[in-house]
């Protein structure tokens, strides 16, 4: 009763060791980093979107009006309607 082992050929490959003594390589803490920065950004610009929609259902503002915008948009419904001379 003979089991034939074969050695395995990694071709792909492996993620860099990392000494137990040092910690993570810095490119790992980098991406770690990285990763929770951009899991906060994401988080707070949905809060963000989720708040203005309510307080433009509240007052009747858009959300282009609540951050000082509203002169594009008015602006641009006076050129669609033809209340301007000109167009921008």
């Amino acid at each position: 009763m003979a089991s034939a082992s074969t050695p395995k050929a990694s071709t792909a490959s492996a993620p860099a060791p990392t000494n137990p003594a040092k910690g993570p390589s810095d490119r790992q803490v980098h991406l770690e980093q990285l990763r929770t920065a951009e899991l906060f950004n994401g988080r707070a610009a949905m809060i963000g979107i989720v708040i203005g929609v309510v307080v433009e259902g509240l007052t009747g503002f858009g959300i282009l009006h609540q951050i000082g915008l509203g002169s594009l948009v008015d602006g641009y419904t006076a050129c669609r309607t033809q209340y301007l001379p000109f167009c921008f």
